[in-house]
């Protein structure tokens, strides 16, 4: 069966691009001191889960551990479901990747990682607040930061588009190899070049449905209002003039958007910018090395990009993943050492070049990596896509609320449904109301 180019599935125009998924793991001999098996998220890049593999297996050699992988897809809730069977049963892989709310879900069938991650982050430096905010449960790690998947849902534009209709350089705003220049790059500029690029005939695509790319995007422009519908300490704050405020900006976005936004998915934005129909974009790189191989005129005027400012600040999402130990695994301290050698600086930067600069890793020290300042065409195109200088905060839609409320709030896209509400002509204080209801549903579940 062929696979459809979606969001996740970056491909490089590079020799990765013949390289075969790893299909069969390594495993070490009978002889091997104590096994261990683990569930890796099964990564979209050709070549990536070979690099991965190659790392297990240098491990293993010197630790005489025998190790089962097995690459585990995202598509169909694959991964989710084996989380939740596995946890369930409490049998099941000893190391299982998980996901943003994971950790909190199954925080009672996990082993704490403190001593794991106390020594990484010595050498590492620390990790990003979202990383903190779903890694941690009551101060404590419950499970390790994966390079693996972690990303940054960034603007993409187009160079052309964005000079011709909107008057913006976003080579200028964002310089490869310096600093940003963005101090005009806020909210209202962001309105005023979306309503140009409509007007032009290449809108920005920017999906208000119920998937992830939505709700993220949501999530970023909501907080740079300073908009929560729950707070950090589980109080509802949905009728508050910085949520008006962020409906009232999203109103205004969603008359510039395409129509058909409401039913959009993942992989809609992709489509819209690999087409050429587009000038912007929130995504991971992977339409543009996906039009790198099918559309290479729109993948040489793209350019990766950090977040528009709004009263609060800049905000843009990180979607994290996590390496988990459970509670149950047989051989903790092989899991343990195994991560350990996967959160070393060379076993990194090995994940991210395999990736081709999609996977972003947890940590400060890793932001400036060659393989974005090389990444072309245009040279430096991803530059600040891991976002170097940390000029936006990294966050996750539904922050700060508590975890377990955050992700009721996420899974339900209720950012996203009280946006088109309002946009719609339902009153602002109806649109309010219906979602402080919900909120209110979510707090008692």
């Amino acid at each position: 069966m062929s696979r459809k180019f979606s969001r996740r599935q970056f491909v490089t125009a590079s020799a990765m691009s013949s390289a075969a998924l790893v299909t069969a793991p390594y495993v070490r001999g009978a002889y091997a001191a104590g096994k261990l098996s683990i569930g890796f998220w099964d990564h979209f890049v050709p070549g990536a889960n070979t690099t991965s593999a190659d790392l297990v297996k240098e491990w293993a050699e010197k630790a005489k551990v025998d190790v089962q992988i097995d690459y585990i897809g995202s598509q169909g809730n694959k991964l989710l479901l084996t989380g939740a069977a596995e946890a369930q049963a409490k049998a099941g892989h000893d190391i299982l990747a998980m996901t943003t709310w994971r950790v909190h879900n199954y925080a009672e069938r996990l082993e704490p990682v403190n001593d794991v991650m106390e020594p990484i982050l010595k050498q590492n430096g620390e990790v990003n607040g979202t990383v903190k905010y779903l890694g941690q449960v009551n101060d404590t790690w419950m499970a390790i930061p994966a390079t693996i998947g972690s990303q940054i849902q960034a603007p993409c534009s187009r160079i052309d588009l964005m000079k011709k209709y909107a008057g913006i350089d976003v080579q200028a705003i964002y310089p490869a190899g310096s600093p940003p220049q963005a101090d005009s790059w806020t909210m209202d500029a962001f309105l005023k070049a979306a309503e140009a690029c409509h007007k032009g005939g290449f809108p920005f695509g920017i999906g208000l449905g119920e998937t992830v790319d939505s709700v993220v995007a949501a999530g970023a422009f909501f907080q740079s209002f300073g908009a929560q519908l729950v707070d950090a300490n589980g109080n509802l704050t949905v009728k508050t003039d910085e949520v008006r405020q962020a409906l009232e900006f999203y109103k205004r976005l969603i008359a510039f958007l395409p129509p058909d936004v409401p039913a959009w998915d993942d992989a809609s934005n992709n489509k819209w910018l690999i087409s050429g129909r587009g000038a912007l974009i929130m995504n991971p790189p992977s339409p543009w090395a996906v039009a790198k191989r099918d559309a290479p005129h729109v993948a040489e005027q793209c350019w990766t990009h950090g977040l528009p400012a709004g009263p609060k600040g800049r905000f843009a999402p990180y979607f994290p993943f996590f390496w988990g130990i459970w509670n149950f695994s047989k051989n903790k301290e092989a899991a343990k050492s195994l991560l350990a050698h996967l959160s070393q600086a060379s076993s990194i930067e090995k994940l991210v070049v395999a990736s081709g600069g999609y996977d972003l890793p947890a940590y400060v020290k890793f932001t400036n990596l060659r393989v974005w300042a090389e990444a072309e065409p245009p040279k430096g195109t991803l530059y600040h896509y891991p976002n170097p200088y940390n000029h936006q905060r990294l966050s996750i839609a539904a922050w700060p609320a508590p975890p377990k409320i955050a992700q009721q709030i996420f899974a339900q896209a209720t950012m996203t449904k009280m946006c088109l509400r309002y946009s719609r002509g339902e009153a602002l204080e109806s649109s309010l109301a219906w979602a402080e209801g919900e909120c209110e549903g979510f707090m008692r579940g």
